[in-house]
């Protein structure tokens, strides 16, 4: 195992007391975190030391939920007349791109944009992966991404019947076996689900056996539009938390996404069963819909964090775009500044360690050693009292110089070393028109 030692850099550390350490330190023993302070550089003999120069020093962010399939999707239009709606966006756009995808372009749409999130100081990703025409092994290709970037991710494929009854059910199963089986941690897995809106009764009830009796969390969508909550009552005479209630979903490890159209009675479920929920706010306006009612759900009690859900791997824009959500729903100034804040940096963190053996989100002993350093030197105060201010402010628009992830210098001076970007760019340059092609 390498070492590394990090000087000379101004500390947020996240820890279970808020340390902000000006000229501080961090040094690092293989993956783990092993002192941080501001102890003298020559307290340990490293293999490498990096001077921090005096930018901010933090902890890697983490995704709580990703859709890394849909990279080639910037730029493409959908043939035919504009979506009119949600249902019809999944069903014009997402359904059709996905579809389109072979195991190449799986790999490649996961490695462009994990490269993106290395680069935007993130270090861990919750994905929920689709590509019905290579359905089979598909998860070992986003898997083979995340290895070559350095990042670690929790993976699972999104069950549905809209292709064909239960499609993906045995990847799930398979890729959650593999992760049990695996003799490092760098990955994790989840059972993934779509939405209520294509899942038949005999789908999830395989699902749920499947899912818990591996001990798996389940990644699911859940009243993202209103499409989802009238087919539900239509179909069962139910709301969505009762129907995913009478398969035993929810629970501890299980991610509730979007979560837009949940009444305060579904929220009490959700706190009850101790479920975490995940908002993409920018994906949300992006499609039109509702503004999900966020600071609602904190009050409630439940676990909320914040993903991109495809829309960019970039989430201090996630945190931003929450707090402004919000302000504007509820036409109030003083609302969502530290909620958005503390829902990145430490409900995240909450669902992810929820998900991973190895502790993650802070920079203290025993952590797992996922750092970025932006070249972001603050030219006002910066400490527990102004640190979001920075946060929405200031390293929303800053360049990440260095990103380490399991201990491993991931992001050198803004590029990735030890790949050859130019050559993946070109690659993923050539497949995205071939996938545009087969999209009718």
């Amino acid at each position: 195992m390498s070492s590394l030692l990090i000087t000379n850099g101004h500390l947020v550390t996240l820890d279970e007391n808020d340390r902000f350490i000006e000229n501080g330190s961090v040094f690092i023993d293989g993956h783990r975190i092993a002192d941080v302070g501001d102890f003298p550089p020559d307290t340990y003999e490293a293999d490498r030391v990096i001077d921090a120069r005096g930018s901010l020093v933090m902890p890697g962010l983490i995704n709580a939920h990703h859709h890394l399939y849909s990279t080639f999707a910037r730029g493409f239009t959908p043939p035919g007349a504009p979506a009119r709606n949600f249902e019809e966006t999944l069903r014009n756009l997402w359904w059709k791109l996905d579809a389109a995808l072979d195991s190449e372009d799986v790999y490649y749409s996961a490695l462009l944009a994990v490269m993106h999130a290395a680069r935007a100081g993130c270090t861990t990703i919750i994905d929920h992966h689709a590509s019905p025409s290579c359905c089979d092994g598909s998860l070992d290709q986003v898997e083979r991404a995340f290895r070559d970037v350095g990042l670690s991710g929790c993976l699972c494929y999104e069950v549905s019947d809209r292709n064909r009854e239960g499609e993906g059910i045995e990847e799930n199963e398979r890729y959650i076996r593999k992760c049990h089986a695996a003799e490092d941690e760098q990955m994790a897995a989840m059972f993934g689900l779509h939405a209520l809106m294509t899942l038949g009764t005999r789908t999830l009830d395989r699902c749920a056996d499947i899912g818990n009796s591996l001990d798996a969390g389940f990644h699911v969508h859940a009243a993202e539009d209103e499409i989802d909550v009238k087919v539900t009552m239509e179909r069962y005479g139910r709301r969505i938390m009762d129907r995913f209630l009478d398969f035993a979903i929810p629970g501890p490890r299980t991610i509730f996404v979007h979560g837009v159209h949940f009444g305060s009675r579904e929220l009490d479920l959700l706190r009850s069963t101790d479920s975490m929920l995940v908002n993409a706010p920018e994906s949300n306006m992006n499609n039109g819909l509702s503004v999900a009612p966020v600071l609602d759900m904190l009050k409630h009690g439940v676990t909320v964090g914040v993903g991109t859900d495809g829309m960019s791997s970039h989430l201090i824009s996630q945190a931003r775009a929450m707090y402004l959500h919000q302000r504007t729903y509820h036409r109030d100034p003083t609302v969502a500044f530290g909620e958005a804040c503390e829902i990145l940096l430490k409900n995240n963190r909450r669902i992810c360690n929820r998900l991973f053996r190895e502790p993650r989100g802070a920079l203290a002993t025993g952590q797992l050693a996922d750092i970025v350093i932006p070249d972001y030197v603050p030219f006002t105060p910066l400490d527990a009292g102004t640190f979001y201010g920075h946060l929405l402010f200031g390293l929303s628009f800053a360049r990440v110089r260095t990103t380490i992830a399991r201990g491993r210098v991931i992001v050198e001076d803004g590029s990735l070393p030890h790949l050859d970007e130019e050559a993946i760019r070109a690659r993923c340059g050539e497949r995205a028109p071939r996938i545009w092609a087969r999209i009718h």
